[in-house]
């Protein structure tokens, strides 16, 4: 068997001997001086996906009356991260008749962020349930277990609604000493809410709500996606 040289074996060295046999060595930058070209990688990145239901936008007033009905109807709250609010026992509410096409709405949306996540053939459950916060009333930091998504839709946002705050995922990050929107910075989302927005986040992202500073109800239907 014909023995292999050593260039052949090592990709720098091909390199070097294909340079010398085209007399391009002195094509090699000098090293004094010289900055290094960077080959830049994004990684763990963290999607969400949000959107504006605006065919739904006029029926949002009479979801938020319906909804303070069910309150006053069973008024017990399912409590979970929810303070100083109110969140339904029931955990279907998008299967009510009344939310029907919202409900379409909401899964077609889920699927697309399925199909972006690889998984688009998925067949899924929708749970959801209503999240509503009196004046003082916010979520307190929590993720969403054993799911696949988890999402909010806003139906009544008055002026001073509590944001929505995703909690930056890498435990690590917050150790070091930059800050903000910056690659390797450590940064938590705001997100402002208002009326008609669907949000879908990886439910395995933490976060939480502020602090409602509204005599005005702010309302959503809160929901997960599960396998």
């Amino acid at each position: 068997m014909e023995q292999q040289s050593e260039s052949s074996e090592n990709p720098l060295l091909i390199l070097i001997a294909q340079q010398k046999k085209r007399n391009l060595s002195s094509t090699f930058p000098q090293a004094k001086g010289w900055v290094p070209p960077l080959a830049r990688y994004d990684l763990f990145a963290t999607r969400i996906w949000q959107s504006r239901l605006v065919p739904f936008y006029s029926q949002l007033p009479k979801w938020a009356e319906l909804i303070c009905a069910m309150r006053a109807a069973h008024p017990e709250t399912g409590g979970r991260t929810n303070r100083r609010g109110w969140n339904s026992t029931e955990m279907f509410v998008l299967e009510r008749p009344e939310f029907a096409d919202l409900n379409s709405a909401v899964r077609a949306g889920c699927t697309a962020a399925l199909q972006d996540m690889g998984i688009g053939n998925t067949v899924f459950r929708l749970q959801s349930w209503i999240n509503l916060h009196d004046r003082g009333g916010f979520n307190v930091s929590h993720v969403h277990e054993g799911s696949l998504l988890s999402g909010s839709i806003y139906i009544q946002v008055p002026p001073g609604s509590g944001s929505f705050v995703l909690r930056e995922p890498r435990p690590g990050v917050v150790h070091g000493l930059l800050k903000g929107m910056v690659p390797n910075g450590h940064n938590d989302i705001q997100l402002v809410p208002e009326p008609g927005l669907l949000v879908i986040f990886p439910c395995w992202l933490e976060h939480y709500v502020e602090a409602h500073e509204s005599d005005t109800p702010r309302i959503t239907i809160a929901f997960n996606v599960s396998g």
